[in-house]
């Protein structure tokens, strides 16, 4: 074992070549905007974060306070859906591949993290080996072993069990056709999948050739699960660490506290610095509360990541000092209204486009923060930070804030001349999204559509009422809020996951309305597509294709307005986290 001193050294030279690769440190490096020239606390620039490291440092020791304005979906790495969770869950968890540490579009590029490189494919790109590190350990010593990576990927599969979690792997990978989960099925065979052929050594077996597999395992299903410590759904209450942090206490509902894992070794793992001494989350806190604290020092993080409310923002701009503490980042995400074609009459295509014609996309806008805070308007599902993305427009309207008389006409061909009356449905504990529905209640009645608004939490959301089938058939909801951030930045990271019929389960769905056998083909041409200019092409017929049947309701392509906590170090919005990058903060 390498002594005390040396680890400490591996872990600050690792995290100096960070900073210099980002554009901070010291040294002859020129004084940037967010360094100080003295040494001491970095002064505050707008934007500073979003092309280099604002405030960097090697200083170890204190607590991050960090909190959310809701319950986790799951720290279960395995159950968990949310760009919070993938981005803070690396503190605690590693997986085979992360995305490159620091800011700029290097951010958007995939590293290896327990394997020791990407990962190599076969000539036929069905078949993809990861080789991991050696002297990895989980935080009770025992050691990280290939298995227990397979292990994690085979438990995933239960998407009953884990309901939040990515399906990619179980529509991609060769499973046997027997196979229901490690649960319901423990002495299965899954090594048509996945397998562990020796203790360093994964392979993953595919259905079909797919290029992107180093962005799939980024996801935490790669996260290595010991088969003798897992709880099944249970085990979100007590995780076993395999990053530079393990939990100290963990209070479902309440928060939980993170502090150092003593068997991590920073010697492995070149991409976290592991600064902080403990961090203590808060979940369930008031939205307007933790923004308000977050300006006060109260706490320094805002773990959902996604900006400001509408309140902090009016209390931010106006003020010169409090806005050099923000960032304001294009990412790539949608904020956008599912139209759920099972709920009569919405079953009709011209329904649906009654919806589309009679938004006001400004007050949605608004409902979101404006142009600043929430976003560019939307009119088609793919943001411009996608690679490939085309603007196009299918309901245009007169100063985009809705045509009557189109609404009217559609809803005449739908044979609802007098309109009709559905549910919508909203995260009770985002303002944002409450302010959006209510939007649409106003603009749609002008037409005589009459919405009842229910809020729902967002732990929830998915598993229990928006993304749950029975649900949304057996309460009659018509429209369903949400967002969606591209879990890698090509259309097929980005639209795969809410457009694809097939990946629709009982519950725990993020793909809500698009059920359209063209738009699938689609998928599939794209899928295969070799050739990246053709492939790009396909993804936006895709958008199309889902426009056309007016099943997604486009509000605003996401800005958000981050603000930065006091007493932070190592600030930088990551393009692939599309958030601070969580793994480098630190305190002063």
């Amino acid at each position: 074992m390498r002594s005390k001193s040396a680890l400490a050294a591996a872990a600050t030279a690792a995290l100096a070549l960070v900073l210099s690769a980002c554009g901070g440190g010291g040294g002859s490096t020129p004084q940037q905007p967010g360094q100080s020239a003295s040494g001491g606390a970095a002064q505050p620039v707008a934007n500073a974060a979003l092309t280099q490291v604002f405030n960097p440092s090697t200083k170890k020791g204190g607590t991050l306070k960090a909190a959310h304005p809701a319950d986790w979906d799951s720290l279960d790495p395995g159950d968990t859906y949310y760009g919070y969770s993938f981005n803070f869950g690396r503190l605690y968890w590693r997986t085979l591949t992360t995305y490159k540490p620091g800011p700029g579009p290097e951010g958007n590029t995939v590293v290896p993290d327990l394997a020791e490189s990407l990962g190599t494919a076969s000539e036929d790109g069905k078949t993809w080996t990861y080789k991991i590190k050696s002297g990895l350990k989980f935080d009770d010593g025992t050691p990280i072993k290939a298995q227990d990576v397979a292990y994690a990927v085979a438990r995933s599969f239960d998407k009953e069990t884990f309901t939040h979690g990515p399906s990619y792997l179980n529509e991609l990978l060769d499973w046997p056709k027997d196979f229901e989960g490690v649960y319901k099925t423990p002495d299965a065979d899954y090594s048509s999948a996945v397998e562990a052929t020796d203790d360093t050594t994964v392979v993953f077996h595919l259905k079909k050739p797919f290029a992107s597999m180093d962005y799939i395992v980024q996801m935490p299903m790669t996260a290595p699960v010991p088969k003798a410590k897992d709880t099944g759904a249970k085990y979100k209450e007590k995780v076993v660490s395999s990053g530079p942090y393990k939990f100290e206490t963990n209070e479902i509902g309440k928060g939980f506290t993170l502090v150092r894992n003593e068997n991590w070794d920073p010697a492995t793992d070149p991409l976290r610095p592991a600064l902080p001494d403990r961090i203590e989350v808060q979940v369930n806190v008031n939205a307007d509360d933790l923004d308000n604290q977050l300006m006060s020092g109260s706490i320094q993080l805002d773990i959902q990541g996604t900006g400001m409310g509408a309140a902090a923002i009016g209390k931010v701009l106006p003020d010169p000092a409090m806005k050099a503490r923000t960032d304001n980042p294009t990412i790539p995400r949608l904020w956008y209204v599912s139209v759920i074609p099972d709920t009569p009459p919405l079953d009709n295509v011209e329904c649906r486009k009654a919806v589309q014609w009679a938004a006001d996309r400004v007050s949605n806008q608004t409902a979101f923060g404006g142009p600043v805070a929430g976003g560019e308007l939307a009119t088609n599902v793919m943001p411009p930070a996608i690679v490939g993305q085309e603007k196009f427009d299918l309901y245009a309207t007169p100063g985009n804030t809705g045509d009557v008389t189109k609404a009217k006409a559609a809803l005449t061909a739908c044979g609802q001349p007098n309109g009709f009356s559905t549910t919508m449905t909203y995260r009770s504990d985002r303002p944002k999204e409450k302010s959006l529905a209510e939007a649409m209640q106003q603009a749609l009645a002008k037409v005589g559509i009459q919405l009842t608004l229910k809020g729902f939490p967002t732990a929830s959301y998915f598993s229990d009422y928006a993304g749950n089938v029975n649900y949304v058939k057996n309460n009659g909801i018509g429209l369903a809020t949400h967002g969606w951030g591209s879990d890698w930045p090509d259309g097929y990271g980005f639209l795969q996951a809410i457009v694809d019929s097939r990946t629709i389960r009982d519950a725990g769905n993020y793909n809500l309305s698009v059920k359209s056998p063209e738009v699938d083909k689609l998928i599939d041409q794209a899928a295969a597509e070799l050739d990246a200019t053709a492939r790009e092409k396909l993804w936006v017929d895709v958008d199309k294709k889902v426009m056309e049947d007016a099943s997604i309701l486009p509000v605003v392509w996401a800005k958000s307005l981050l603000i930065r906590g006091q007493g932070l170090t190592n600030v930088a919005y990551n393009e692939g986290q599309s958030m601070y990058d969580y793994i480098l903060l630190g305190v002063e």
